[in-house]
């Protein structure tokens, strides 16, 4: 029903000399489409106060409201065409008027888990880029024709919202931080497995994936009851996230998806003291793809254990130090984290196996992200026992994976079964820790199953290295810039 709407939306986008990418038809259009849900979130909420004969107290002042200036009705909620904005007053408004208005929000309340909050945390961050007044003016009549009344048309809203994520995270490398496999994602939850009533977190939310597949899981279950959904809405979510396009794109994903009011901050997660957590700032369930090759200035570093400017190391610790005992984790991670010799990576492996069970590690191949040029591992782990033994499982879904052949849910199906019983298998062997190298602790995947002489590096493979190593190189780069 709005497929046709969103093909629109971005046809009118590329006509703007102010939109030049994916990342900026998708942060344009999620300000806009965030504010087309605030008038439908209005209306749901007069008709809620008029059912119980309440005062209503609009989010919106009336000349802000989408009916006004968007796409103006009248009385009987028709289009009004006199009132109707284009061109230059239109762009006038929006840079002049509405931006510093939403923006306002922001210094009005300092609870940070209030849309009002929210609201002005979007609109100080994201820009208008849209240039000219006439396609505003064509993309807000488009927009007007969507709906979030129903399941139904949020849920096409949200698998069309989530395409333009993954068109997003497939055209660059920078897009990519945003956008993890859906079924990766599915994969580790259903490995985790978690339950109504725990809480879920991700510290490096991105496009929060893992927080929706996992409302989803949950969502569900049979049987659930009120007081189990009222959770799911409102205690079991938590992210938080440095980026601003991220941050947006999040809370619009969730909103998509049935999460009315989400439990996300704007904040760099890094920055949070790890010394003094209090219980209700640790979680059940940590699920999670931190940035990997990033780096962090020395004051960043300083409050963690162990100190390195390599963003995913970092948030590693952050991620165990806030699970709670018993907590369980599913983190992507860059495959080198399992061999390199310096002294940060020994000490944090060392650290995961004192602190954690790390029972499972999932090798994916490379091609998993589109444009990242790195391989990845999953690891999964629970708090409070160290790790004795673990089991690892080599993904080879029997295809270069690329734009046209992207990860499926059939290439994970093998794993999810396995890793129940732990099973042996061609992909799957088990490595005790006691055997490791003490001074080393090296985690790298070795399948035993596989000799070296059978070994066959295609030439595809070979570029796959290859561009490993050049997104290496650029990490290394991008950190010695970050410290000059």
């Amino acid at each position: 029903m709005f497929e046709q709407v969103f093909k629109n939306i971005d046809d009118a986008l590329r006509k703007d000399a102010g939109c030049s990418s994916e990342l900026d038809y998708t942060e344009q259009s999620s300000w806009l489409l965030f504010l087309k849900y605030l008038q439908e979130l209005e209306k749901e909420k007069q008709l809620d106060c008029e059912l119980s004969d309440r005062p209503n107290e609009p989010i919106l002042d009336n000349d802000f409201a989408w009916d006004t200036w968007a796409v103006p009705k009248t009385f009987n909620g028709e289009i009004n065409q006199d009132r109707m904005l284009t061109g230059d007053k239109l762009k006038d408004f929006v840079n002049l008027e509405l931006f510093p208005y939403l923006k306002s929000f922001k210094s009005k309340t300092e609870d940070t888990d209030t849309l009002q909050y929210k609201i002005g945390e979007i609109f100080s961050e994201i820009p208008n880029k849209l240039q000219n007044g006439h396609v505003i003016r064509d993309i807000l009549n488009l927009m007007d024709q969507l709906r979030f009344q129903t399941q139904k048309e949020k849920f096409e809203l949200s698998v069309l919202y989530e395409a333009k994520i993954k068109r997003m995270g497939n055209a660059g490398r920078n897009g990519g931080e945003y956008y993890t496999p859906r079924p990766l994602i599915r994969a580790i939850i259903e490995v985790v497995k978690p339950q109504i009533g725990e809480t879920i977190y991700d510290g490096a939310v991105g496009s929060a994936g893992f927080l929706c597949e996992s409302y989803i899981w949950l969502s569900n279950e049979k049987g659930l009851s009120t007081k189990d959904r009222n959770l799911l809405q409102t205690k079991t979510f938590y992210g938080q996230e440095k980026k601003t396009l991220a941050y947006v794109i999040a809370l619009m994903n969730m909103i998509l998806h049935g999460i009315d009011s989400p439990n996300l901050i704007h904040t760099n997660s890094l920055l949070e003291n790890l010394n003094n957590i209090p219980d209700n700032k640790r979680y059940n369930v940590i699920l999670a793809n931190p940035p990997f090759g990033g780096s962090e200035r020395p004051e960043v570093q300083h409050q963690f254990m162990i100190r390195t400017g390599e963003t995913a190391y970092l948030f590693l610790q952050h991620f165990i130090k806030k699970l709670k005992t018993g907590g369980r984790a599913g983190i992507v991670i860059k495959n080198t984290f399992l061999s390199n010799t310096d002294e940060a990576s020994y000490y944090l492996r060392k650290m995961l196996l004192e602190e954690c069970n790390l029972h499972t590690v999932l090798d994916m191949p490379g091609g998993t992200f589109q444009g990242a040029g790195v391989k990845t591992v999953v690891l999964f782990f629970e708090k409070g026992q160290p790790t004795k033994e673990i089991w690892y499982y080599q993904l080879d879904p029997g295809r270069k994976l690329g734009k046209t052949t992207p990860l499926n849910d059939d290439d994970l199906k093998e794993f999810v079964e396995l890793q129940k019983t732990l099973a042996d298998s061609p992909k799957s062997w088990k490595v005790k820790v006691a055997d490791l190298g003490k001074k080393t602790l090296d985690l790298a995947v070795k399948n035993p199953n596989i000799t070296e002489e059978a070994i066959i590096r295609s030439p595809l493979e070979i570029l796959d290295d290859i561009a490993a190593a050049d997104a290496r190189c650029r990490e290394l780069m991008d950190t010695i810039r970050g410290l000059l």
